[in-house]
C-alpha cells in the first residue's frame, strides 16, 4: 500500500535538508566518514518530525538513526520519517555511544551551541579514539530561510493567535485579573486547534507593564492604564508571536506620547525590511524614532528575532547585527518603551521578508485597543 501523500511530502522535505546539512558539513571541513550528532530537539524535529523529549539523532553519510527511550519508542515510529529508530533497553546515550564504537567513526561533529560540557566531557571520555568536533549554529543556519511549508505552517499559527487575541478583547472585562486575562487567550489557543501556547502569556498593567517580561499576576487589571499583552500560538509545531497594547478606560497624555512613539518607530522598522537588507538597519530605524520621541533610555531590547520551530531563532534583529535579511525569513519586529512608575508599550508583528519588502502575518491591527 502506498504511503499518503503527505508523508511521502514530509520524508522527501527531511531528506532535502539531511542533504543540506551534509554539504554544510563538508564546508566546515567534516569529510564524508564522519557523523554528526543532532541533540537540540527543535533541530531533531527539523530532521525528521520527531517531537519527544529525550532524543538524540546521529547523521552518517549513508544512515539516519534516531536514538530515545521506551517512552517514545512508538511515537518515534510514527513520527519520525527518514530515519531508523533504534530499539534498545539501554539508555539512548549508551545505545549511542556503543553504536559510534563499533562504527569506529573517527570523526564527530556536535551542536556546540546546544550541547551540554557534561555531555562533550563524556563522548570525550567514552569515545577516545573519535574527534570530537563542536560546529556552531551549522543547523541554525539551515533553517534561517523557511520552505513553502513551513511558511504556510507559521501563517496559519499567526492567524490563529490573531483570532484568539481579537476573541478574547470582545468579551473581556475590566474585573479580569491580568492571570484571568492570560489563562483565556491559552485556553482560547486551545479551543481553536492550537498545540498550545508559545511562551507563557504576558498580561501587565499599569506600572507592571514597565517591566518587557512581567508575568501575569492575579491581580485586577489596573484601570485607565497601558496594558501590555504579549502571546504566540503554536500550530502544526511551529509558533506564532504578536504583541498589543489595550486599555480598560482612558489613558493619559504622557502614556499616549510613549504609546505613539512605540507605534511609529515600528512602523518605521517595518518599512525597512525587504531581502538584502542588515538586520541592524532595521533595529536603527526603530531606535532613531525613539529617541526623537525622547524614549531612548526607555527601549532595553533588540527589535526582532526570527521565529520557526522554536519561538527565538536567528536572525537577531538588534544593534550591530550584520546578518543580511534574505526572502523565506520569518522575523518579529518588536520595539517597545517601558517608564518605570508609568508603564510600557511593546507592539510586535509576525512578517516574511520577501524581495520587495514583507508580508505582515499578524492581522490585527496596531492601534491601541480601547475596551
Amino acid at each position: 500500500m502506498k504511503k499518503p501523500r503527505k508523508t511521502r511530502t514530509a520524508r522527501a522535505a527531511f531528506a532535502q535538508r539531511v542533504k543540506k546539512l551534509h554539504r554544510a558539513l563538508g564546508k566546515a571541513g567534516l569529510d564524508e566518514t564522519a557523523g554528526f550528532l543532532v541533540a537540540a530537539n527543535s533541530n531533531i524535529e527539523y530532521f525528521c518530525g520527531f517531537t519527544g523529549s529525550c532524543g538524540f539523532l546521529l547523521i552518517s553519510p549513508d544512515s539516519a538513526v534516531l536514538y530515545t527511550d521506551g517512552r517514545y519508542t512508538t511515537q518515534a515510529k510514527t513520527q519520525a520519517l527518514g530515519v531508523a529508530v533504534c530499539e534498545s533497553t539501554q539508555r539512548p546515550l549508551d545505545q549511542l555511544i556503543s553504536d559510534l564504537k563499533k562504527q569506529r567513526v573517527r570523526r564527530l561533529g556536535v551542536e556546540e551551541n546546544r550541547i551540554s560540557y557534561a555531555l562533550v566531557q563524556t563522548l570525550r571520555r567514552q569515545l577516545r579514539r573519535t574527534r570530537i568536533e563542536p560546529l556552531n549554529g551549522l543547523v541554525e543556519q539551515l533553517r534561517l530561510v523557511k520552505t513553502a511549508d513551513e511558511i504556510q505552517k507559521i501563517r496559519r499559527a499567526a492567524r490563529l493567535n490573531s483570532r484568539a487575541f481579537d476573541d478574547v478583547c470582545a468579551r473581556a472585562s475590566a474585573e479580569w485579573t491580568e492571570a484571568r486575562f492570560a489563562a483565556e487567550v491559552d485556553f482560547t489557543f486551545w479551543s481553536l486547534g492550537a498545540d498550545g501556547p508559545a511562551f507563557e502569556t504576558i498580561v501587565a498593567s499599569g506600572p507592571h507593564s514597565a517591566l518587557p517580561h512581567a508575568r501575569a499576576r492575579p491581580q485586577s487589571i489596573t484601570p485607565d492604564s497601558l496594558v501590555v499583552v504579549d502571546h504566540g500560538a503554536i500550530l502544526d509545531g511551529y509558533n506564532s508571536d504578536m504583541t498589543r497594547t489595550i486599555c480598560f478606560g482612558r489613558i493619559g497624555s504622557e502614556q499616549r506620547r510613549i504609546f505613539q512613539g512605540v507605534y511609529e518607530a515600528q512602523k518605521a522598522a517595518v518599512d525597512q525590511v525587504r531581502s538584502g537588507v542588515k538586520a541592524a538597519t532595521v533595529d536603527q530605524a526603530a531606535r532613531k524614532v525613539i529617541e526623537a520621541f525622547g524614549l531612548e533610555d526607555a527601549f532595553p531590547h533588540a527589535t526582532g528575532h526570527g521565529v520557526g520551530l522554536e519561538i527565538h531563532e536567528q536572525p537577531r534583529v538588534g544593534a550591530g547585527e550584520q546578518t543580511r535579511l534574505t526572502s523565506g525569513m520569518v522575523i518579529t519586529i518588536e520595539p517597545g518603551a517601558y517608564v518605570e512608575g508609568v508603564g510600557g508599550v511593546r507592539i510586535e508583528d509576525l512578517l516574511l521578508v520577501t524581495k520587495t519588502g514583507c508580508e505582515i502575518l499578524s492581522r490585527t491591527p496596531r492601534r491601541l485597543r480601547i475596551l
